[in-house]
């Protein structure tokens, strides 16, 4: 597992407690607090508290390595898991957005190349601890071309151990691009008002902008051969009883660091220009984030 913040250790740990063999691959100061606290989660599924195996770089060839970085950090993660990867071995990333997917096939080969995506609102705290906020937690993954394959089976037979809401997928772009709408739709929206759900319907126009920007990402991914699923516009209806959620791409935004804004919202609006549709609210979303990040850079 490459890393154990709040994605990967939350479903590292899960695995670990289901009984399976894994091993993290982090950086020498989470390393130093794994090895003095555990791995701590904190959860309504279940709290967790254990030992981890945990090393700073990978020196053996591991079945599947689940790759859970942000996407700024993409490049640097795959040098870390190169030497985590023999022939047989494959890569599984629980990134946001698709264009990664590209990038792992291009170094490893689609061939030891997975794809997955979560429905999961997690954080890792400054204690270490590892905080679940809620019961959401959808986790699915599969090969590209959509074969069941002997990986994919054993990978979802350990997760049905877990207690995670998991399961193999055969239509896994299809998922992957319903997430990928739902997180920029969402995420453009509120890093614009830089507030949660509740604070966009707040204003009078708040719905509005909400359906305006989920409207330009289906036009996308209608275009790429994605349209929305129907679960994408039912998340949008039930926006109303969902008013303290927040995307983490906001929540790194008000707190002042890094987003994955080019990656997530960036990609969208450049596959769009490739397909000259417009989309004049995601390039309003866009450049708001690309100011923050520019301020970031001169500070």
């Amino acid at each position: 597992m490459l890393g154990a913040g709040a994605i990967g250790g939350y479903y590292g740990g899960r695995l670990l407690e289901a009984g399976g063999d894994v091993t993290f691959l982090v950086r020498p100061r989470r390393a130093a607090q794994l090895a003095e606290h555990g791995l701590v989660i904190k959860s309504a599924a279940g709290d967790f508290r254990s030992a981890v195996k945990s090393v700073t770089t990978a020196d053996s060839a591991y079945d599947i390595v689940l790759l859970t970085c942000k996407s700024y950090d993409l490049d640097s993660a795959l040098d870390a898991i190169a030497p985590a990867l023999g022939p047989d071995s494959a890569v599984l990333p629980l990134l946001n957005g698709i264009a990664h997917l590209d990038a792992i096939a291009a170094r490893f080969g689609a061939h030891r190349t997975m794809a997955g995506c979560a429905y999961i609102s997690t954080a890792l705290l400054p204690s270490g601890e590892i905080q679940h906020f809620d019961r959401m937690d959808i986790l699915q993954f599969g090969e590209l071309d959509g074969r069941e394959t002997a990986r994919l089976a054993a990978l979802a037979a350990l997760f049905a151990k877990a207690k995670t809401n998991a399961a193999a997928s055969t239509t896994i772009l299809q998922s992957m691009w319903d997430k990928w709408m739902t997180l920029a739709g969402a995420g453009a929206a509120l890093t614009l008002v830089r507030g949660n759900v509740g604070d966009l319907l707040d204003a009078p126009t708040g719905m509005d902008l909400l359906r305006t920007i989920f409207d330009e990402c289906g036009s996308v991914a209608t275009a790429y051969g994605y349209p929305p699923s129907p679960a994408v516009g039912a998340m949008v209806a039930s926006a109303p009883q969902r008013r303290g959620f927040i995307t983490s791409m906001t929540r790194d935004l008000i707190e002042g660091r890094r987003t994955e804004g080019d990656h997530i919202i960036g990609d969208l609006v450049a596959r769009a220009a490739a397909k000259n549709i417009p989309v004049p609210t995601l390039r309003a979303a866009l450049t708001n984030l690309q100011v923050h990040e520019a301020r970031l850079g001169r500070a």
